[in-house]
């Protein structure tokens, strides 16, 4: 199907039905009575819970939507949306709130695409990372808001440049050919990070995401890793290198799958600058270390990108019904993209799932590990590939499998565990006579004669 109708089939399938949706700017605890109304009004396949506290104690709430609310279930992956890292960046907490209240109604309303959406996937929605930097922003409001009002935490820290800095170890070890995924955070991690930094990065050890997108203002474009550039001889903000990930094809499918389903991110001119479909290579843009984008694909199973959704970082109200008709389509098409690539199970010869088992595909040079019940996703082009599972203390096992454009394939592994020989243990018995005869036949013939040399 042609790239451009794809959106078009999917936004009709959307439309029929659509709820009227309240097109307002939230406070905290507006948002937090928005997110708990979504849950009341579809309590089975809906569940609110709290990552942590922000720096002035308000919870960082997450909206799940799955048909097993709090459960994982085999097989099915996990999908993150985070928005509102940066406090004064405000569409994407609105848009993530339209977003919730959408998936909810369409639900009731048995929308086939929506039901098959939540029936399939675990969908976290987080509308705000920095609630505390929103309160600053939003007391300014939309029309005498500052530039960077409210960006930051409310220990002025930007979260976006607070994550431990993976990049910079993996260009090290990428000279001494060492590993660009799950790279280990250093011992002083947590006191390096800040409250809303901590709760993300347990967040995501927690659960084994396999896509996410964070979303932000000031541009309109649709922005992919590496965030940070390699070539450390210029430390200026502002320079830029294409810095691409073993994953970069991949990167730039998911990138233009968001910019071609938006209303105008595929044209490229936005904000007085342009960017060829709408999409841009992080560093190739400007390098940026510490981002919680590079830190999802160096540390965890994820897939992120960073949505940059509005020239104006505060947009009125009035505008909030254009943007959303504007990314409705596009936000639930790249949830879909979750499930593309191969999946499974990787099991011992007894069933029992395999927790931490390495997936490699040759020619990538990336790994996802298996989660703990033993299932795997690995997000992948069409194409043949060859795919390896390996654990410690099994033998690793290889198969070719071949990606459509549709439906992940499923690909199960069941490793056999190495064998260990022991040596053969000295028999108690005969050990002294053996000894004597060990004793006579080592002696020299000289020693016995007494006179030869």
């Amino acid at each position: 199907m042609a790239r451009w109708l794809r959106p078009l089939v999917g936004a009709l399938l959307l439309l029929e039905g659509a709820a009227a949706l309240s097109f307002l700017h939230h406070r905290y605890e507006e948002m937090v009575q928005a997110l708990f109304r979504v849950q009341s009004q579809c309590p089975y396949v809906t569940r609110i819970y709290s990552i942590g506290r922000s720096v002035e104690g308000r919870h960082l709430y997450v909206l799940e939507f799955s048909d097993y609310p709090g459960i994982h279930e085999p097989l099915e992956p996990e999908f993150k949306y985070v928005g509102n890292m940066h406090g004064n960046e405000v569409l994407g907490r609105e848009l993530l709130l339209q977003l919730s209240e959408f998936l909810c109604e369409e639900y009731r309303r048995g929308n086939e695409r929506i039901t098959h959406l939540i029936h399939d996937t675990r969908i976290h929605i987080m509308p705000s990372m920095n609630p505390d930097g929103y309160e600053v922003a939003a007391k300014q409001g939309p029309d005498s808001n500052g530039y960077l009002t409210g960006r930051n935490n409310a220990n002025g820290v930007d979260l976006n440049r607070n994550f431990p800095d993976l990049n910079t170890f993996m260009y090290y070890s990428g000279e001494i050919s060492g590993p660009n995924h799950h790279i280990p955070l250093p011992d002083n991690w947590k006191s390096q990070v800040e409250p809303e930094t901590l709760a993300v990065i347990q967040w995501i050890s927690s659960y084994n995401f396999v896509l996410s997108a964070n979303l932000h203002g000031g541009a309109v474009v649709a922005n992919y890793p590496y965030d940070k550039s390699q070539d450390q001889r210029f430390r200026s903000h502002r320079r830029t290198v294409n810095t691409p990930t073993p994953d970069d094809k991949l990167f730039q499918k998911l990138a233009k799958t968001y910019s071609y389903a938006h209303g105008w991110m595929h044209r490229g001119w936005n904000c007085g600058d342009y960017f060829a479909d709408g999409i841009t290579n992080g560093a190739s843009w400007y390098s940026l270390s510490k981002g919680m984008q590079d830190f999802n694909y160096l540390y965890t199973n994820c897939f992120e990108i960073t949505l940059e959704l509005s020239c104006n970082k505060f947009p009125p109200e009035e505008d909030l019904e254009r943007q959303w008709m504007a990314n409705r389509e596009a936000l639930v098409a790249f949830i879909e993209e979750v499930h593309q690539g191969i999946k499974g199970m990787v099991s011992d010869e007894n069933n029992n799932g395999i927790a931490g088992a390495v997936i490699s595909v040759q020619g990538i040079s990336h790994d996802i590990t298996s989660g703990d019940m033993g299932d795997y996703f690995r997000l992948l082009l069409p194409g043949t590939y060859t795919v390896t599972a390996s654990a410690e203390g099994y033998q690793p096992q290889t198969v070719t499998t071949t990606v459509g454009p549709a439906a992940p394939s499923l690909v199960h592994f069941q490793l056999k565990q190495n064998v260990v020989r022991k040596p053969p243990e000295r028999k108690a018995s005969g050990t002294r006579t053996n000894n004597k005869a060990l004793q006579k036949k080592v002696v020299p013939r000289a020693t016995r004669r007494g006179t030869q040399r």
